[in-house]
């Protein structure tokens, strides 16, 4: 299975490619504001080069459809629309969320449960909780969410990834080094892995339904505290 997956969800912006008969990988990775719009299409190309592949040699594409940036989302979901529709692809789009969350479990086989917890900016974060699946995949126990900060339970038995539990420490008013993150930011890499399995059930979506996911829109414009 053949694969280019691109994100766009934060500062952050990476590109990888996976072909998972010869077993490679390649990701390029960089915290890099602004620059989605210009940096993602160059490096795409520059991955599909590394790896001997054009486009038409693909079996899909998958990116980070959230939560996240809103115009970072727009950027990613409209570069690959454009991307699969010009070669007749399928796309898997991959929670961000679930993307950090499955780079904690990468890290170390022994991280069984992972809270994630991004900054939504507006005093809100996205957050998201997660247990190892049979193949490390993440299981979603608690659905993706916008929230106040201080209202997320800060139990010490979950791992913690994201880059937002700066903005839970600021709001509970404790230093931040108390919050520590094992992840801050989700990979395409990740993206990329989580999505193969998908294509390869023959689950991708057409180009024009792949879309950004929100959250904020689709739960509520007020912030809630509960869970």
């Amino acid at each position: 299975m053949k694969l280019l997956a691109l994100d766009a969800s934060t500062e952050a912006l990476s590109v990888a490619v996976v072909d998972s008969e010869r077993d490679y990988e390649i990701e390029h990775f960089e915290i890099a504001p602004q620059a989605h719009a210009r940096r993602l299409l160059p490096l795409a190309h520059e991955l599909l080069e590394r790896a001997e592949l054009a486009l038409a040699d693909l079996d899909g594409f998958a990116f980070g459809r959230g939560p996240g940036a809103f115009t970072g989302l727009r950027i990613a979901a409209g570069l690959v629309q454009g991307l699969a529709a010009g070669v007749d692809r399928p796309v898997v789009p991959v929670s961000t969320l679930a993307a950090l969350a499955a780079r904690c479990f990468h890290h170390d086989e022994k991280i069984r449960h992972v809270r994630v917890v991004q900054d939504a900016r507006m005093g809100e974060i996205y957050t998201a909780d997660y247990q190892r699946g049979e193949t490390a995949a993440p299981i979603v126990i608690e659905e993706e969410r916008v929230i106040r900060p201080e209202a997320l339970d800060t139990d010490d038995a979950w791992v913690r990834a994201g880059n937002g539990w700066g903005v839970v420490a600021s709001a509970r008013g404790v230093a931040a080094d108390t919050l520590v993150a094992l992840e801050q930011w989700p990979h395409a890499l990740d993206i990329a892995r989580l999505a193969w399995p998908v294509l390869a059930r023959g689950d991708g979506v057409a180009a024009a339904r792949a879309l950004p996911v929100y959250v904020r829109d689709d739960v509520t414009r007020k912030p809630s505290g509960a869970r």
